[in-house]
C-alpha cells in the first residue's frame, strides 16, 4: 500500500495495492499491522455504510470529547468528495480544510484522525460509503459545523441547486461559533 500525507497533520490518503485480472480484482482493505506501521494507530471497533445519491451532501460531523472518533473512509461503489475540516484549536492549521476525491476506481481510502470534522457529498449517481470508527457512536455527543461556512468556503462540487441535505444538518453553527476543544 502507498501512503501519502496531506497539508494537514495527520490527515493520510491510502491507496491500497489492487490485483487485477480478468476476474475482477482483490485488493487488502484493511490489515492492522500494516496500518499501524504506517502511523495509523486507532483501534477501530465500529464499521458504518450508508448509501446515497447524487448530491447529497453529509456534514460536517464530529463527536465531542470525550468520544471524538478516528476515521478510516472510502467509497465502495461509485465517487465522492471526502473533505476533513482541522478543529484542533492548537494546531496550526485550525480551521483549514482538505477534501479528496473517494471512489471505487481509484480505492483510495483517507485517514481522519480524532479532532477532525468530516462530511462528503455524492459526485456520481449513488455512492456506497464505508468507514471504520475507533470510537463507538455517541447520539448524545454528536455535534457539527455548518456545511455552507462562508468561512470554510468549502467547494463540495454540487450546485448548490441540487443539494441534498439533512434537516440537522442545515442547523449546526459555523466554525467561529463551535465551543468545542479538541486536542493538538
Amino acid at each position: 500500500m502507498n501512503v501519502l500525507t496531506t497539508p494537514i497533520e495527520g490527515l493520510l490518503i491510502i491507496e491500497p495495492q489492487v490485483f487485477g485480472d480478468a476476474r475482477g480484482y482483490f485488493c487488502e482493505t484493511y490489515n492492522e499491522a500494516r496500518y499501524k506501521a504506517a502511523g495509523i494507530l486507532a483501534d477501530f471497533v465500529q464499521d458504518n455504510q450508508s448509501m446515497s445519491q447524487y448530491g447529497v451532501v453529509r456534514g460536517l460531523h464530529f463527536q465531542k470529547p470525550p468520544f471524538t472518533q478516528a476515521k478510516l473512509v472510502s467509497c465502495v461503489q461509485g465517487c465522492v468528495l471526502d473533505v476533513a475540516v482541522d478543529l484542533r484549536k492548537n494546531s496550526p492549521t485550525y480551521g483549514r480544510h482538505f477534501s479528496v476525491l473517494l471512489s471505487a476506481e481509484n480505492h483510495r481510502q483517507f485517514f481522519i484522525p480524532k479532532g477532525f470534522a468530516h462530511g462528503f457529498s455524492v459526485l456520481s449517481e449513488t455512492a456506497l460509503f464505508s468507514y471504520k470508527c475507533d470510537e463507538l457512536y455517541h447520539p448524545e455527543a454528536e455535534g457539527g459545523i455548518l456545511l455552507s461556512d462562508p468561512e470554510l468556503a468549502i467547494d463540495w462540487q454540487v450546485p448548490a441547486e441540487k443539494m441534498i441535505l439533512s434537516d440537522k444538518d442545515t442547523r449546526h453553527p459555523v466554525l467561529r461559533d463551535l465551543n468545542q476543544d479538541f486536542l493538538y
